[in-house]
């Protein structure tokens, strides 16, 4: 399975948003330059290029993956853009990043794949499972003894998002209902991915 394997601060700077969730990532950054490009003048087509990578880079996919999605995204009846990003939104690696079991996609994917989640109760361990309205995804009884794990997730420090309905006692999270583009946690124009994949 390809992962995403460049150094976190780095491709966060280059994008110049936050893709990795670590208070630190942009301490580097110059408040008055968002990328590495300076005062460059970026064409349209970089424009696009550069929401297209920051999509890929908050949910740690390829391009490959990426692709997959947006053709997907394309039979549904909302804005392809905002179908791609729910659809992304739902994958299992990032909810289980969202509830807040792992501080990075990159350490909620080994999660899953090591098989330390459960989704309503049985364990799934496809980061890709797309998570429905009302399943619940938990963590597995033996793994609520591993620090790590037990500091992340009681510390909740991760994010606050209206659709996921978090059970401390449980230790699982629920996907309350569909999120709206508006309360996603992720500072990207996907019009501008969209149409660089609709040329």
């Amino acid at each position: 399975m390809a992962t995403r394997r460049e150094p976190r601060f780095k491709l966060s700077r280059h994008l110049g948003v936050n893709v990795c969730g670590h208070p630190k990532a942009l301490k580097r950054v110059d408040t008055g330059k968002k990328t590495n490009r300076g005062n460059q003048k970026v064409s349209e087509y970089g424009q696009q290029l550069l929401e297209k990578q920051k999509i890929k880079a908050y949910y740690g996919i390829m391009e490959r993956q990426f692709a997959r999605y947006f053709e997907s995204s394309k039979k549904s009846s909302e804005m392809t853009g905002v179908a791609l990003l729910k659809a992304l939104e739902c994958r299992l690696d990032n909810l289980v990043y969202r509830i807040g079991f792992a501080r990075s996609i990159r350490q909620a994917r080994q999660l899953v794949t090591h098989g330390h989640i459960l989704v309503n109760g049985a364990k799934v361990d496809i980061p890709s499972y797309g998570v429905r309205v009302s399943q619940v995804v938990s963590l597995k009884e033996k793994s609520r003894t591993n620090q790590v794990l037990l500091d992340n997730f009681q510390g909740l420090v991760s994010f606050n998002v209206p659709y996921i309905e978090k059970n401390k006692d449980q230790f699982s999270g629920k996907l309350i209902r569909e999120p709206q583009r508006s309360e996603l946690p992720i500072e990207v124009n996907e019009i501008l991915a969209v149409e660089l994949y609709s040329k």
